[in-house]
């Protein structure tokens, strides 16, 4: 599968390119024009062409000059015109191959291929962009896969084939989409303002604050609920728009100790999740979703993912079975929440003491100057709840073959992490720990980035030194 000569991206990333710089091209007429008057329309409309040209030209010329070959022990990227430089990818460091297929991309049935290695978050390199065909013959060749890839052969004979394990058919992503309220339209909204005041002479802060007259004049009982009415209905067409975009036709085959996912409706990306890879499983329940039986289910792997939280979404909106199905998969435990212990009754003092004594003293501060604002440490009550709620949920305990921690109130989380992939295990006292005789165990796993990890907070000071030797005793 090597090649004798370089090989070029196809031709078609430069109309690709053309068309993703119009927009800045357009913003630029306006401008043109105002000098209209001075140098004359036919002067300006030469100007553009001549940009145009200009643009297309060091297009080609990037083009022209990104290259890339594969060997029997690298692969190899060129690109750059005055600057130029050489990236080399040994074969043995590649991790993943995924494929996308942005609208642009799609239209000229081509795809993007991003190759990632074990030794980072973010890709070691892509190429952007190559026919269907010649993206997958690199997969295969990148993974050292044994198959032989006809050139004839049609795209679909050349994917690999896998056996299905779990899909989202469309009923089933708009249900989604249904508890993924979004309020995301009233940030295009004001960006879409913010531009045109930049383009045009208008005003849109002062328009709003007419408009804000104009409601409380009218403000009804009947204007307010129909008004909080369309914020509702917006907010779920909103978040059923952007959940059919991305979770559109999602589909989850098990290969030869690999998954390959599918989805997208606009943005179409095929990405290969290796099992070797994989460093925990994280399954969440959401609130209202969560109590009607649904789960998600995500790993984290070898150098993240390109999703906000660092790791791949397995299924999004499955069933406990499902979920199930795919962790087996995967060659992971299940998660044993009967066998798990809670953490230390310390716990519920700490959180009440945390997030209590700041409205004790902020009401109490306040209610010297405005009396009335006593009434505000009737919500005292309210942490110290949420103080119990937690500690109840808050579970862990060192199975068989890997650590298992779950916790949320309103939201759920219940990690399994394998032993195989625990790097670093710490233990963390804070000055009120200290002082309640508590401690955190810290478990960390290649790849982990953002939100959400599986620590075990507030245990005993020497149940978490203990916790922590087993562990290392494991690993």
């Amino acid at each position: 599968m090597s090649d004798e000569v370089p090989r070029r991206v196809h031709p078609g990333t430069i109309a690709i390119g053309l068309v993703k710089s119009a927009p800045s091209t357009l913003l630029a007429l306006p401008a043109l024009l105002a000098f209209g008057g001075e140098f004359g329309i036919g002067r300006v409309v030469l100007l553009t062409l001549v940009g145009i040209a200009a643009m297309a030209f060091f297009t080609w010329l990037g083009w022209w000059h990104l290259t890339y070959r594969l060997t029997d022990d690298e692969f190899v990227i060129e690109s750059g015109v005055l600057h130029r430089s050489r990236r080399s990818i040994p074969l043995e460091r590649v991790q993943d191959v995924s494929i996308e297929q942005k609208p642009l991309a799609r239209l000229f049935r081509l795809a993007l291929v991003r190759i990632e290695t074990g030794g980072g978050d973010k890709d070691e390199a892509t190429l952007d962009s190559v026919t269907l065909r010649e993206a997958h013959r690199l997969r295969l060749a990148l993974r050292r896969t044994p198959v032989a890839v006809s050139v004839e052969a049609p795209v679909s004979e050349v994917a690999e084939a896998g056996k299905p394990l779990f899909a989202m058919p469309l009923e089933r992503v708009l249900l989604y989409g249904l508890f993924n309220f979004s309020l995301v339209w009233l940030a295009a909204i004001f960006a879409l303002l913010q531009t045109a005041d930049q383009v045009i002479a208008f005003d849109w802060k002062e328009l709003v604050g007419i408009a804000g007259r104009e409601v409380r004049s009218h403000l009804t009982v009947k204007a307010g609920l129909t008004v909080l009415a369309l914020a509702l209905v917006l907010g779920i067409v909103a978040g059923l728009v952007r959940t059919v975009t991305k979770e559109f036709g999602f589909r989850l085959d098990a290969e030869e100790g690999r998954f390959r996912r599918v989805r997208g409706l606009l943005t179409r990306s095929e990405v290969v999740i290796v099992n070797a890879r994989v460093q925990l499983a994280l399954v969440r329940r959401a609130p209202i979703s969560g109590r009607l039986g649904w789960r998600s289910l995500e790993f984290q792997t070898l150098g993240g993912s390109d999703d906000r939280s660092g790791r791949q979404e397995m299924a999004p909106f499955a069933r406990d079975d499902e979920i199930a199905e795919v962790i087996d998969a995967a060659g992971l435990p299940r998660f044993e929440a009967d066998a798990l212990t809670p953490v230390s009754r310390g716990h519920v003092l700490r959180v009440a003491l945390r997030h209590g004594l700041p409205v004790v003293v902020v009401f109490a501060i306040a209610g010297a100057f405005f009396p009335l604002l006593w009434l505000g440490l009737i919500l005292v009550p309210v942490p110290v709840g949420l103080a119990l709620l937690q500690r109840r949920r808050h579970r862990y305990g060192l199975r068989e073959s890997s650590a298992q921690v779950t916790r949320g109130v309103l939201s759920q989380r219940d990690w399994t992490v394998p032993y195989t992939a625990v790097q670093t295990i710490s233990v963390r006292r804070s000055w009120l720990q200290r002082r309640l005789g508590l401690a955190t165990v810290t478990i960390d796993t290649a790849g982990a980035k953002g939100l959400h990890r599986p620590d075990i907070a507030d245990v005993a000071a020497p149940i978490a030194v203990g916790l922590a030797q087993e562990l290392v005793a494991h690993a």
